[in-house]
């Protein structure tokens, strides 16, 4: 695994180290916050999403479902 820290304070940005492709995202101040990206999962991990982030750049070939969770055009904001 490979791993990128923004200097901005972000998530650490976490990959795989063989193929490149992103595993999940970790709080600099609270390394038990995660972000795994589902992608990596063989299998329904049995949670579903609590919100929609980064709507504002969904591919235009697929729709952001309309499932009522609330929708952000870029990240969520911290006190949402």
């Amino acid at each position: 695994m490979t791993a990128y820290d923004p200097d901005d304070g972000g998530f650490h940005k976490l990959f795989c180290s063989a193929c490149g492709s992103s595993l999940f995202s970790r709080s600099p101040s609270d390394p038990s916050v995660m972000s795994v990206r589902f992608g990596v999962l063989d299998a329904d991990p049995g949670v579903r999403p609590s919100y929609r982030q980064f709507v504002a750049y969904a591919a235009s070939w697929e729709q952001v479902p309309e499932d009522g969770l609330p929708h952000y055009p870029e990240r969520r904001p911290p006190d949402a």
